[in-house]
């Protein structure tokens, strides 16, 4: 009985390593550029995703050091059909300016 109880430990202790290094594994991935998370991401298999904390650990790596309120990091873009370039703190000075991030199609 207690050698039975012995595997039985040693197999629930596997079973929390395994979890903790996949999770580890997962953040460490979603903490990379897009191209390498989602290379990593084609090799997990579909269950991992049902078993693993993926939103919880997507939103903590992903979460960025900027909060709401604080001020945008400047920033100098070229403008899409011209030579010059805009920078942030200079349109600040001049008027309000709103970010907008993503598709608006």
């Amino acid at each position: 009985m207690k050698t039975a109880l012995k595997i039985l430990a040693a197999i629930v202790l596997l079973c929390v390593v395994l979890y903790a290094a996949a999770t580890v594994a997962i953040y460490t991935a979603m903490r990379q550029t897009p191209e390498r998370f989602g290379a990593f991401m084609s090799h997990l298999p579909g269950p991992a995703m049902a078993v693993l904390p993926f939103k919880p650990l997507w939103m903590s790596a992903r979460a960025g050091a900027l909060h709401e309120g604080d001020r945008a990091p400047d920033f100098t873009l070229p403008l899409l059909h011209s030579d010059r370039k805009v920078t942030l703190s200079a349109e600040y000075r001049q008027k309000p300016v709103v970010l907008i991030f993503g598709s608006y199609t």
